[in-house]
């Protein structure tokens, strides 16, 4: 009961709006809480936002504030709550910033593997070729030469070079068909 009859002089004078007293509570209180906060938080920046948060609150409620302790000691058990819920948030947070990156790395993984194994495919289809398709394609498609240098190396035709190419292709299409749902377009 003792401790009740501190209690109205400032409760009262808040519940009422009193912006003098607000003031001075603010004024008072504000570093300690900051303080007290840094202990929960080790944030700065964090621990002066959840104490003007609570400020903030504490004004927005004064008219229903029911408070059956010291104004001090519902100031840090309040931050102290508040700290608690901060902290909470943070590592919710961390967890879902840490899944998400692992999300992504194992998506990234799955496309690596899906690209090793599409890039083996395609070199086994080339291998599978008959041996002047084969060559043909490695010459123009791996080491970038035009058709008319292929005809000139190899001793033959334009036009062989240009048809063996297009089977080539034929070929490739066939056997890397389950790739490409949408079909492999031709070029």
């Amino acid at each position: 009961m003792a401790a009740a009859a501190k209690i109205p002089v400032s409760l009262d004078g808040l519940k009422t709006g009193d912006i003098c007293l607000f003031e001075s509570l603010f004024r008072e209180y504000y570093r300690p809480l900051v303080v007290y906060a840094m202990k929960y938080v080790r944030d700065t920046d964090a621990a002066k936002e959840i104490v003007q948060e609570f400020f903030v609150r504490l004004y927005e409620k004064r008219s229903s504030l029911a408070i059956d302790t010291s104004l001090k000691s519902y100031f840090y058990r309040s931050v102290y709550n508040s700290c608690i819920n901060y902290i909470s948030h943070m590592e919710m947070r961390n967890r879902h910033i840490k899944n998400l990156a692992m999300q992504s790395e194992n998506e990234f993984s799955d496309n690596q593997v899906a690209l090793i194994e599409l890039q083996n495919r395609i070199y086994k289809s080339v291998e599978d070729m008959p041996v002047q398709c084969r060559r043909i394609f490695k010459l123009n498609r791996f080491e970038g030469l035009r058709n008319e240098q292929i005809a000139e190396k190899l001793g033959i035709s334009k036009r062989t070079v240009e048809t063996q190419i297009s089977k080539a292709l034929r070929i490739l299409r066939k056997k890397l068909a389950d790739y490409f749902p949408g079909g492999v377009q031709k070029y």
